[in-house]
């Protein structure tokens, strides 16, 4: 399927950030709902044919969720992500670690910041991800960050395609 809805996704090593913007052809509750609710959340967070398998998640200032990206063979990758802000319906920022199945965080680990906007029935995510190292930003990318974040962003377009026609 083609659309003209805007994806871009720019690695600055100099800052040690990734910049990713996509706009999805939903309303901005529904796609908040999408990036915050752990029933949606897992349905696309992991690419196929991984998935993500959340243990622990609570959506609030100071709350966690600890969750892992599963391979088919049964292979989990734990992350923690911590919130540290929350807008409803416009922004979250969150803390996000590497971790190992007893949620003991890999350091250094990175800062990401959730921007959501609506025009037209057309929801824009900005997302800009800072890493405390440019070894850990590199290592992100050589495990193929950026293949799987837009695989699961283009599951994440077909997924709100089906919640909305609910």
């Amino acid at each position: 399927m083609k659309n003209n809805l805007l994806f871009d996704f720019t690695v600055d090593k100099t800052t040690k950030t990734v910049f990713v913007n996509r706009e999805f052809a939903a309303e901005l509750s529904l796609v908040w709902d999408a990036f915050t609710k752990q029933e949606i959340l897992d349905q696309w967070w992991a690419p196929k044919p991984w998935l993500a398998k959340t243990k622990i998640m609570n959506f609030e200032v100071g709350g966690r969720r600890f969750y892992a990206m599963v391979s088919p063979e049964g292979q989990e990758h734990w992350s923690i992500q911590k919130y540290t802000s929350i807008s409803p319906i416009t922004n979250f920022k969150m803390w996000n670690a590497f971790a190992d199945q007893d949620e003991n965080p890999e350091l250094p680990g990175s800062d990401w910041d959730f921007t959501f906007s609506e025009q037209n029935g057309t929801t824009k995510v900005s997302i800009t991800i800072y890493n405390e190292s440019l070894d850990r930003m590199e290592k992100m990318i050589a495990m193929g960050f950026q293949g799987g974040f837009t695989m699961g962003l283009q599951q994440l377009d077909e997924l709100l395609l089906t919640l909305k026609n609910k």
